[in-house]
């Protein structure tokens, strides 16, 4: 199916009867952009990237002044910054590594990608409770480094790291994923192909992307730890591969990998009902506060994903698991049981010739709301929504902005929605409804429209044939200039 070559933009649903009333923060080309719930662009921090922007108390933003060039590096940010409503630098973090390139000017550089988090909030979004801190403390941060390992490939592997730095930018813990290959449940096929192909890119001379984490976070406070399960000590980091189709926990204090859910999602009963995640962004544990609380939310992207046996898609055995259509899991991590679900079904295309329509086989993110409410990035192309737990849509947006990554694209890689008082610097806007267009009634401005009065119906046999099928059954008859335009 093609794209259409027009679609609308902004905020195209909106019953603010039914949705969470806040901001919403989202990368766009320009920059970081502000929006309120009628889409109303109300800031732009011009040329702050996000890898994701993420909004703070206060009017504040998270974002980077840059990326490194890709000849040598995979999507690593220059630096982390923390600014504020005028776009002064009150906080910014790039002492990781001392970078050299050829041809350009060497530089400390962060490599931030994916993910970071401020002391004071799990998940780096709204809950009760639970607010990143603005002025202090110290913040947790997805990187890159290259290594070698040759338990792994003989390749050079570009690396995930996980740190802590404090507000002065000391870096005081650390964890490198390639040390954890033996925790992670590849299979003799999965290592095999590994060996010979981890995801090899061509930045810097060639390097194996072998996992590509894309979220990490604290798991904060919640029942399980409180019950006595200590796997999931508020200290510990969720993350998750795209790569390698893995979910897993990792235990702040010993640095060992302590809960995991695939690379093999047919190894136990439990895990064959969950289905198969593949590709997936942004695993998280929905923080104390929120409903759902101590259930983890993932958008389970499908598309391409894993290391394994070949198959016809596949035949290498690299991305050897594949599904054409998204899903949004909230989950039990204990029994691995489906609490509420996103999927093509619940999104009305119940036939699997439509499943394909929610759909985004790369980046993407969701948030649970206050009102129990979730918000879904269908990143790939740039519609954001928010859906009941009934699944009803009550707020749609369009990203208007087309380029930066590809001409052809407005993709969005994250957003977030905060409360109204987050920013201090707006008086709170006023809501209005958008119901749904009716689309088999829409045309843009100078569209021919059927005279309605002129539609003549088959009769007699020929009305007969069509019984079968009686949306057919009428015809609109154009007049000679609306036939002619």
């Amino acid at each position: 199916m093609g794209f259409p070559s027009v679609i609308p933009t902004g905020t195209t649903i909106y019953n603010r009867d039914k949705a969470y009333g806040g901001y919403t923060v989202l990368p766009t080309r320009e920059g970081a952009l502000l929006i309120d719930m009628n889409g109303r662009e109300l800031k732009l921090w011009k040329g702050l990237q996000g890898f994701p922007n993420k909004l703070l108390p206060g009017g504040q933003v998270f974002g980077s002044s840059g990326t490194r060039n890709p000849k040598y590096g995979m999507q690593d940010q220059m630096d982390l910054l923390q600014v504020d409503w005028d776009g002064n630098v009150v906080w910014r973090f790039d002492r990781l590594e001392y970078i050299a390139d050829p041809g350009e000017k060497p530089k400390w550089m962060a490599r931030q990608h994916h993910d970071f988090q401020r002391e004071g909030s799990s998940v780096g979004y709204y809950a009760p409770g639970s607010l990143p801190l603005t002025d202090r403390g110290n913040t947790l941060i997805l990187v890159h480094e290259n290594v070698h390992n040759p338990k792994i490939s003989d390749k050079l592997l570009l690396d995930d790291k996980i740190i802590e730095v404090t507000w002065e930018g000391e870096i005081i813990w650390q964890w490198n994923a390639n040390e954890h290959f033996g925790e992670m449940g590849f299979d003799e096929a999965a290592k095999n192909i590994l060996a010979r192909d981890p995801n090899m890119r061509p930045a810097g001379g060639g390097m194996g992307d072998w996992l590509h984490i894309n979220s990490a976070s604290t798991l904060g406070e919640n029942r399980w730890y409180d019950s006595g399960d200590v796997r999931f000590h508020p200290d510990n980091i969720i993350w998750d591969s795209r790569e390698a189709n893995i979910l897993a926990i990792t235990s702040k204090e010993t640095g060992g990998i302590v809960w995991r859910v695939g690379p093999d999602f047919n190894a136990s009963k439990e895990l064959i009902k969950l289905g198969w995640i593949i590709g997936q962004h942004h695993l998280h544990m929905i923080p104390r506060g929120l409903p759902g609380e101590g259930n983890l939310l993932v958008f389970d992207n499908g598309g391409w994903g894993g290391y394994g046996i070949p198959n016809p898609t596949s035949p290498t055995g690299r991305m050897n698991a594949k599904r054409d259509y998204s899903r949004v899991l909230e989950f039990n991590p204990v029994t691995l049981e489906i609490v509420w679900q996103y999927t093509p079904a619940e999104a009305g295309l119940e036939n699997p010739l439509d499943s394909y329509k929610f759909y985004s086989p790369f980046i993407s993110s969701a948030q649970r709301l206050p009102n129990g409410n979730t918000l879904i990035t269908e990143g790939s192309n740039g519609r954001l929504i928010e859906v009941t737990g009934g699944h009803e849509i009550v707020w749609e947006y369009i990203n208007p902005y087309f380029g930066g990554f590809a001409p052809s694209m407005n993709m969005v890689y994250r957003a977030y929605r905060a409360p109204y008082d987050w920013v201090p610097q707006l008086a709170v806007p006023e809501e209005i409804n958008i119901d749904k267009l009716d689309i088999s009634k829409f045309r843009v401005p100078g569209s021919p429209v059927y005279d309605k009065t002129n539609v003549t119906e088959l009769a007699g046999a020929e009305k007969e044939e069509w019984a079968e099928e009686p949306d057919k059954a009428v015809f609109c008859v154009l007049s000679d200039t609306e036939r002619n335009s």
